[in-house]
């Protein structure tokens, strides 16, 4: 038994490195993972003393525990039964299948890279392209908004800077949980948006069994108090106007409710409007072709920051403009439930983009883009008109960014946007003459605001010059 025992070299390394293995993996390892837990459960706790809404424990449970509760969530054990019957799989595939389902939907949120990542990169972003505004922060409605309650910010969707604007100005209220589409599910992407507590959703492709597992998902977030972040329309506006609301997520939410809900559900409009929208050419190409869906690469991306970073290098660099923000007045869906409606999904829709309409900011290039598109042909005609639509506008109570209160600079900073960006010259005589896309591009900054500052019928743009016939 105390016997010395030869060992080949290789063998007592080996013996020792699994041995090594052993300890961390049954010692070292559950210490180091505890210490580190606690350390940031202290830090979410100090983090939510500064928060309006305090982040959820929901929200920071680990994903493979939400995974399975939510595979094992009765009303989807019955929808697998129903998936399994209808077709003629065993069960134990059509959980399979569910469980890949609830893995490709549950984020796993981490409070640190929310924060101290994200919140910062976003503020970066924002305001290294953007003038950032606060066009009408509504707090006090907001504050009265009860603490049980659950707060659904339900936004309009004009750019895909939308996630990083909001993200970072309601960073001081909590952290949101958005719904991103499948072109997020590229690397590196797929990993941020998770860790960001972005869900993903189908667009395309999705069963009964699909929509029953998102469904309960959203359902589980919203009854423990997770703060979301929902676009009605379902994507990007390709004409700059607002879209009908698609009720997908808010129909989910508005079931669990009627389902049985312990808390109160706050929907909080937002309204978004840039002086330039990144994607705007893409977007009128897209409604012109009728294209329905956008292929992501990070192709353009790479191309883009490489230009900027020269622009930046030489000192040609300037900011697109101003990106406006504005908060409309929340609706209790318990008090919405408590009038009699036909259709509830379908009027709570309706309800809530007519919210957003009536807080939509009008920004300098908007509001160039609604008079030249009214018939202004010189530019003592866009000022008297500009001047005048402001004056009007903001008798009826409409959020006009007027910087510096100066009309003057608003509209200079607005018309110089279409002059750098070549879509509109000005003569000797300031005569305004567009270019072809300058045309397609006033139409769709017009459209943005057309619902507030009375959009004159179709036919005016027509009148001015174009480029071609300037030249004649």
């Amino acid at each position: 038994m105390f016997r010395t025992v030869e060992l080949p070299v290789w063998l007592f390394v080996l013996i020792l490195l699994f041995a090594a293995v052993t300890f961390a993996s049954h010692f070292l390892f559950p210490s180091v993972r505890w210490y580190f837990r606690r350390r940031l459960e202290n830090a979410v706790g100090r983090l939510n003393e500064r928060l309006e809404r305090p982040i959820q424990p929901f929200k920071l449970a680990r994903r493979m525990d939400t995974v399975r509760r939510l595979i094992y969530d009765p009303e989807v054990a019955r929808a697998i039964a129903e998936h399994a019957k209808e077709n003629g799989v065993r069960e134990d595939v059509a959980f399979q299948k569910a469980e890949r389902y609830a893995r490709e939907i549950v984020p796993g949120f981490s409070a640190f890279t929310y924060f101290s990542f994200a919140i910062r990169a976003a503020r970066i972003l924002s305001q290294s392209l953007y003038r950032v505004r606060l066009a009408h922060p509504n707090d006090a409605a907001l504050a009265a908004i009860p603490e049980s309650a659950t707060v659904i910010f339900v936004m309009n969707h004009r750019s895909n800077m939308d996630y990083v604007l909001v993200t970072w100005l309601a960073a001081e209220r909590s952290a949101l949980a958005y719904a991103v589409g499948e072109w997020a599910r590229v690397w590196p992407l797929r990993s941020l948006v998770r860790a960001m507590g972005g869900y993903f959703i189908r667009r395309r492709h999705n069963s009964a069994l699909y929509r029953k597992v998102l469904a309960r998902y959203v359902q589980m977030a919203t009854e423990a108090g997770v703060t979301q972040a929902v676009f009605p329309e379902g994507g990007l506006s390709r004409t700059g106007a607002l879209g009908k609301p698609k009720l997908g997520l808010i129909s989910y939410i508005l079931d669990g409710f009627v389902a049985g809900h312990s808390r109160d559900v706050v929907f909080v409009p937002v309204a978004l409007n840039y002086d330039r929208v990144m994607e705007d050419r893409t977007l009128i190409a897209a409604q012109e072709n009728g294209t329905r869906a956008f292929r992501f690469s990070l192709r353009p991306i790479w191309r883009y920051l490489r230009r900027q970073t020269w622009l930046r290098m030489t000192g040609r660099f300037h900011r697109y403009g101003y990106a406006a923000v504005s908060f409309g007045d929340p609706l209790s869906l318990t008090e919405y439930l408590s009038h009699p409606h036909i259709d509830p999904a379908a009027a709570l829709g309706t309800e809530l983009m007519a919210r957003i309409a009536h807080v939509m900011p009008v920004t300098p290039v908007s509001l160039v883009a609604h008079v030249i598109a009214g018939g202004a042909r010189t530019e003592a005609e866009l000022d008297a008109r500009a001047r005048a639509v402001i004056a009007e506008a903001q008798s009826r109570g409409v959020t006009v960014l007027v910087p510096r209160e100066d009309e003057d600079y608003t509209l200079a900073a607005g018309l110089r946007t279409f002059t750098e960006r070549k879509l509109l010259s000005i003569g000797a005589d300031g005569s305004l003459t567009l270019t072809k896309e300058g045309r397609q591009l006033v139409d769709f900054y017009a459209a943005s605001v057309a619902h507030l500052l009375d959009h004159p019928q179709p036919g005016n743009l027509a009148e001015l010059p174009s480029a071609a016939t300037a030249a004649t």
